[in-house]
Order: C-alpha cells, then sequence, then structure tokens
C-alpha cells in the first residue's frame, strides 16, 4: 500500500502565533511524503515567519492576499479548495477559530477555508489562559459540529512563561493526525490485536534474558491498523517506542504477563496478528537478591514457557491468526512448519541479522506464507508499508 499522502494536494495555513516556526517542519514533513503543499499565510503569520521560507520548501507561491499583482489573485483561494485533498492549519490562533466558526471572510485563509469541502484539520496554539476562555472554547465546539478535525494542544512551558495546555503538537504527530484522516477505512468494525517487542525474563533485580527485537514492526502494524480504522489493542513488551496515536496499549515484561494479556484480550479480537520476539525459556528460579560473581562458570537452569502463538492456534474461533517467524537460515521449510504446527492462516517470515532486514532496522524484506501453501515474497520496504501489504492480505483471508 502506497504512502496515502503521496501527490496529494495538501493546503498548509500558517496564523499569526510564536509556533509558526514549527509549520516550517510541518511542511519539510509533508514535502518529504511527496505531498504537493501550497500555503497560504495570515499577515500577522508574516511578523513571525518569512514567506520566503515556505516558498523555497514548498516550491509554490505562498498567498497571503486575496489581491495582487497577478491578475487572478481574487479567485485563487477557490482554485485550491477545489483541489486541495486536505488542510491543515497549524497553529490556528483564537483568532482564526473565531472567524472560521463564525464564517467571517476577511482575509485570504478564512475565504479559502469556506470555500473548502475536504478535510480540514486545526490545531489550536495559544496561551493556557486563551485556550481556555468560555468563547474559544465555544467557538472550537462550533467548528467540531461543522465537521472541523481539532487537534487538543499539548500541554508544557509556553513561550509566554505559562505552564498548561496550549502547546501545538510536533509536526510529526501532526503528520500522522493527516495520514490518519485520509487512510482508507477498511479495517472499520474490525477489532486487531497486536503484540510487539521483546520479552525480558528475570535472573535477578538486575538482570534478565531477552533478545534485540525493537518493536519497531509490531508498532508499524499497530499504527497501520489504527489508521485503517481499526480499534487496536497492543501488548507490547519493553521498548522505546511511542504509542501510536488511537491505539490502547498495554505493556507487559515477562512471556507470563504476555501470555495472560493476550488470552484475556483474544476472544474479543477479529484480528490477531502476533509480531512480538517472545522468550521460548526462563530461569527456572529468580534470585531475590544479584547474583555476586563467584568461580569461572555459572550455570542457570532453564524452563521452556508457554507457546503463545500455538495456544491461540489451539483456541481460535473464526479470529485470522497471524504469526511471525525470524529466521537465521532455512527460512521456507521452518515457516511453513510453523504455519501449520500453530493453525496459522498466514506467518510473515524473514531472515534476521542483515543491516536492512529484521531487529531495529526501519526496513524490512518478508515473505508471507499462507494456509492454502502459496507464498509471496515482499521486496525490501519501509517497515509501515510491510504492514499495510500484510493488512491488505487479511482482509483477503476467507
Amino acid at each position: 500500500m502506497k504512502n496515502v499522502i503521496r501527490d496529494k494536494n495538501i493546503v498548509l495555513g500558517v496564523c499569526g502565533g510564536i509556533a509558526a516556526y514549527k509549520s516550517i517542519e510541518l511542511l519539510r514533513l509533508l514535502v518529504k511524503q511527496e505531498a504537493n503543499v501550497q500555503v497560504i499565510m495570515t499577515r500577522k503569520a508574516c511578523e513571525f515567519v518569512g514567506p520566503l521560507t515556505f516558498e523555497t520548501l514548498s516550491g509554490q507561491p505562498v498567498c497571503i492576499s486575496l489581491f495582487g499583482d497577478d491578475g487572478d489573485a481574487s479567485i485563487k483561494h477557490i482554485d485550491w479548495a477545489k483541489e486541495a485533498d486536505a488542510v491543515v492549519i497549524a497553529p490556528a490562533t483564537a483568532n482564526i477559530l473565531g472567524k472560521i466558526a463564525n464564517g467571517i471572510a476577511d482575509d485570504a485563509l478564512c475565504t479559502f477555508i469556506l470555500a473548502v469541502t475536504s478535510p480540514v484539520i486545526m490545531c489550536p496554539s495559544m496561551n493556557t489562559h486563551m485556550y481556555e476562555n468560555r468563547a474559544v472554547q465555544r467557538n472550537i465546539d462550533i467548528l467540531e459540529a461543522d465537521g472541523k478535525h481539532i487537534i487538543v494542544p499539548g500541554e508544557g512551558e509556553l513561550a509566554c512563561g505559562i505552564s498548561g495546555a496550549g502547546r501545538l503538537p510536533e509536526p510529526e504527530f501532526i503528520l500522522e493526525y493527516l495520514i490518519s484522516i485520509l487512510s482508507t477505512k477498511d479495517f472499520t468494525g474490525k477489532k486487531v490485536l497486536v503484540t510487539a517487542g521483546p520479552t525480558r525474563e528475570c535472573i535477578d533485580p538486575v538482570r534478565y534474558i531477552s533478545n534485540y527485537s525493537s518493536g519497531k514492526m509490531g508498532y508499524a502494524v499497530a499504527r497501520a491498523a489504527a489508521k485503517r480504522g481499526a480499534e487496536v489493542t497492543l501488548v507490547s513488551g519493553p521498548t522505546n517506542r511511542c504509542v501510536p496515536q488511537g491505539v490502547t496499549c498495554i505493556n507487559i515484561e515477562s512471556a507470563l504477563e504476555m501470555s495472560t494479556a493476550v488470552f484475556d484480550a483474544m476472544d474479543n479480537s477479529d484480528v490477531i496478528i502476533k509480531v512480538a520476539a517472545v522468550a521460548d525459556y526462563r530461569p527456572k528460579k529468580q534470585a531475590d537478591q544479584k547474583i555476586k560473581k563467584s568461580g569461572d562458570e555459572l550455570v542457570l537452569h532453564l524452563q521452556k514457557n508457554i507457546d503463545i502463538l500455538k495456544e491461540l492456534g489451539g483456541r481460535k474461533k473464526n479470529q485470522v491468526l497471524v504469526g511471525f517467524a525470524a529466521e537465521t537460515q532455512d527460512l521456507k521449510n521452518n515457516a511453513q512448519k510453523k504455519l501449520t504446527e500453530k493453525n496459522l492462516d498466514i506467518i510473515v517470515g524473514n531472515i534476521v541479522g542483515t543491516p536492512t532486514s529484521g531487529f531495529g532496522t526501519d526496513t524490512n524484506k518478508v515473505t508471507l506464507f499462507f494456509k492454502d501453501g502459496t507464498s509471496e515474497s515482499i521486496p525490501e520496504m519501509d517497515k509501515e508499508e510491510v504492514a499495510n501489504i500484510l493488512l491488505d492480505r487479511i482482509l483477503m483471508v476467507k
């Protein structure tokens, strides 16, 4: 599945707030995603950031006024509104919120918005007391009732010195929100359970057995499913990944904790995608205190953990069950054996240990093996693109 905003016409509205500098980074991210971006700035925005910066990054003229020297400036806003696939206003000041909520059209941005029929995302950013003002909140309620998408501002220390709500969300967050809005919602109504990351099996209070899983692939699957409308529950081992927007995350440490969380959630799931790298064994006994160094050898006695994926295969009813097989050799035979033994619908196999595929990498090269005996080799690509292809194939499972 291709990048959903590639070649899309995105209009970025920039208002006169101190956070206008963050819009430069948002524009850069949109261009990096190969979107066609046109920028409309209010005159006050130009007091904070120069139009030339936006023109240089977007490769297109910035619209500031309805009237200009080119002769057709007065209808430019109509053309842009017809062509726009989505609009993002960041930052959205109290002034612009009030004017759009009440249908006022006294500048280029407000007039343009009145003609737009595509999704409009507004990102309020202002002083905390301004944001909490009843008039501003009333305008936000009107905008939401009118179908505008409002991203709740973050909390923290603001430029004015006050600490509280009013921070413009980070550009990466706004981009993710936009992608979610424009994504096909073919998983709407489906409940998807995803596992991700490693497990840790404690030896003593300061040591554990684990693996190199970063959680990137599992989080990519959860993120992609949520964007496509699914209700996603993510059971995650220890990672440094941010929980994707719209995803409910259950954090666990050990394989036993993961098994409990997964079995509790499986009956309420339509699709189960088991991406986590779960430890096969755990120490038979966990020391209460740190094990002190003594002698040249230390023997650990391990006992087998429950095979969560196999247990899911034995318990599943009408769910689609997907597993992952990270192998170092003989991928086809090992993956197909797991597919059969664990009663899976699909297993995703990949060879780990290469610089561009496997644990910790941003890309992956996988082969999908299906229960009907067929397989599909996926070329190396970004892990979220792999996730979307997997979701496409899950929809085809009967």
